[in-house]
């Protein structure tokens, strides 16, 4: 036998040969989804580093391919400790689903997420493990909301807006929760591994995505701390993660009847339609436009409108830039142009053969708004084809 190894059986009576000088796993991965967050990774490791001491941990940085090179710093500090890893992401984006690729890349019993601002109380992880390995509970969250918390210098509109999301939360987490809406948690590993398939990953709330994809309750624990003022870096906090946020109650609720992008697009589908008579009416009854070219004109400016807000809400993962934003535009108005021709096809099929408009009339946009949305899925927000 070869010095330095060991020779192990295998179940079908085979020989496997190991080193022996292979270190067990870690016990517990900090997970830290980033995104411009350069200035605080040194504090951040060093932090963890000490909180957790001896025990057997790993930090595993998610990087969204950060403009300020986050990743690169990452992995220089992965140079320096090999219980550093960095998970650099191309053409994706958002929080959840980073947590989800990060805990993936992970073979630890436990698993934490913290944020990578320093906003979080780090000191608390070793107090969360120690909650998780007494065997009592699947599940350990810092709150701000219970007894000895704080949200530090939060505005009067800021803790309106987190109330109001936990308010809207109870449909999908137990009331006794207090901080659904909270990014700094542990959780046994078979947690997460039970809940993985069924998570929606949108935007940034991958607490209360777990706790509504879970097909058995529970049990946790919330542990205080106050957030911290963020130091270094720019808040992602924003009209968009609200927007995302709704989408994922959507999801949890009607996902696994109607998609939940099929909905936000025909979200945005309506509000083209305002577009389209907005910009209708004043070239009719102010420029004096004749009415085909009036027509066109608004038509175009609704399908631009639709495009350019679906790729930003409804596509906000997969967002074109630069030529991909220009050709997926070409798309976009192509796959529309027959969904249009379409719906007006058949909806007068439709009346011809009922004599009722209106039932026609929604018929025809049921089958044009499927249409463009599965056709745009596929040729317009196609990551594939980057």
């Amino acid at each position: 036998m070869l010095a330095g190894w060991e020779r192990r059986a295998t179940r079908d009576g085979g020989a496997l040969y190991c080193s022996a000088m292979i270190h067990a796993g870690p016990e517990v991965s900090v997970v830290v989804p980033i995104f411009n967050e350069r200035d605080n990774l040194i504090e951040l490791t060093e932090k963890i580093r000490t909180a957790l001491g001896d025990t057997a941990w790993e930090i595993i940085y998610v990087d969204d391919d950060s403009p300020d090179r986050s990743a690169e710093l990452a992995r220089e500090l992965a140079a320096q400790d090999s219980r550093v890893r960095c998970v650099q992401r191309i053409g994706r984006r958002g929080l959840s689903s980073a947590c989800v690729e990060g805990m993936l890349a992970s073979s630890a019993p436990y698993l934490a997420v913290i944020d990578g601002d320093l906003q979080h109380d780090e000191s608390l992880l070793p107090h969360m493990l120690t909650e998780l390995k007494a065997g009592q509970l699947d599940m350990v969250v810092g709150s701000r909301y219970v007894q000895g918390g704080g949200t530090g210098d939060w505005d009067a509109k800021r803790l309106r807006l987190s109330k109001l999301g936990t308010r809207f939360s109870r449909v999908l987490v137990p009331d006794q929760l207090t901080d659904p809406m909270s990014g700094f948690f542990m959780m046994r590993r078979a947690v997460f591994d039970a809940a993985v398939h069924d998570l929606s990953t949108i935007g940034t709330k991958i607490l209360t995505d777990l706790f509504a994809s879970t097909a058995q309750p529970l049990r946790f624990k919330e542990l205080p701390y106050s957030f911290r003022l963020r130091t270094a870096g720019d808040s992602k906090l924003d009209s968009l993660t609200r927007w995302e946020y709704a989408m994922l109650l959507l999801d949890k609720l009607a996902g696994h009847i109607i998609p939940v992008r099929f909905i936000a697009f025909c979200i945005v589908g309506a509000l083209g339609v305002g577009v389209h008579f907005a910009v209708l009416t004043p070239l009719l009854q102010f420029a004096h436009v004749r009415f085909p070219a009036a027509q066109a004109a608004a038509t175009i400016c609704a399908m631009t409108f639709n495009f350019a807000v679906n790729n930003v809400l409804t596509y906000r993962d997969q967002r074109l830039r630069g030529w991909r934003w220009l050709r997926g535009w070409l798309s976009f108005n192509l796959a529309c142009s027959v969904g249009a021709f379409m719906n007006v096809g058949l909806a007068t099929y439709l009346n011809e053969i009922s004599g009722t408009r209106y039932l026609a009339a929604l018929g025809g946009i049921a089958v044009g708004a499927a249409w463009n949305y599965a056709v745009t899925k596929r040729f317009t927000w196609n990551s594939s084809q980057a």
